[in-house]
């Protein structure tokens, strides 16, 4: 799968996702992910950043309130439509593009690359959450662990949605592309990068009291965040 069969399927997927994340249901994102991916970043205040793979801009804006001059790329059209129309409505300074972040090369010497994906080892070509006799989740099944896929489409929605959002909207059809831990690792190192951390957020328990759909990803981690940093000349 090239990077333009890619962005036509984030296409498709980009109106569903921007009205029920901005409603709140993507509830992993908002209370999990991108508040530990937060209290990681270094000081951004004063820095010039790109946001690869925006979206429809939610994270960029909480980049650009921390006081950073930011760029955003995203190859869906509809997600930069959204995100520019949120932008002219409540302008922060923010750049928004269309394009593919494999035609980048934009770090100084000296800068950063935090970043996060699904967690390589949890997220395989088979995955079955396990529930006791209570419901409560206790462990997780996976396999495949080894198996490539290149870009073989899973269906899937926000399940915190009620039924009713969720049937209103096509499933979301999303390319996956899975690499174990040490593909991710070897890729980063031979782009030249040192690695400089790396994060599993947890949700806590007030976070699983306020979230109950939480509750799964304190059984194993659902995220993995990368910090590198690009060698100074």
């Amino acid at each position: 799968m090239n990077d333009q069969e890619l962005g036509e399927y984030w296409n498709r997927n980009a109106p569903a996702w921007t009205t029920l994340a901005r409603a709140g249901y993507d509830v992993y994102r908002n209370h999990l992910n991108t508040p530990a991916f937060f209290a990681w970043l270094p000081p951004v205040t004063g820095l010039a950043g790109l946001d690869i793979g925006c979206g429809e801009g939610y994270n960029t804006r909480l980049l650009a309130q921390q006081g950073a001059s930011v760029t955003a790329l995203d190859i869906a059209p509809a997600f930069v439509e959204a995100a520019q129309q949120t932008e002219a409505a409540e302008p922060l300074g923010i750049r928004y593009l269309v394009g593919s972040a494999a035609a980048f090369r934009v770090l100084r010497p000296g800068g950063f690359l935090q970043f996060s994906i699904s967690h390589p080892c949890f997220t395989t070509p088979h995955r079955q959450n396990l529930r006791d006799a209570q419901g409560q989740p206790y462990a997780v099944e996976v396999g495949g662990y080894f198996d490539y896929q290149h870009g073989q489409p899973e269906e899937w929605m926000f399940h915190a949605a009620p039924a009713q959002e969720q049937a209103r909207h096509a499933p979301f059809r999303v390319p996956v592309f899975n690499l174990t831990m040490s593909q991710w690792v070897a890729a980063v190192v031979a782009a030249g990068f040192v690695l400089e951390g790396l994060q599993e957020p947890c949700p806590t328990e007030e976070q699983m009291a306020a979230h109950p759909f939480l509750r799964k990803a304190r059984v194993v981690p659902y995220f993995l965040h990368f910090r590198c940093r690009k060698p100074a000349a």
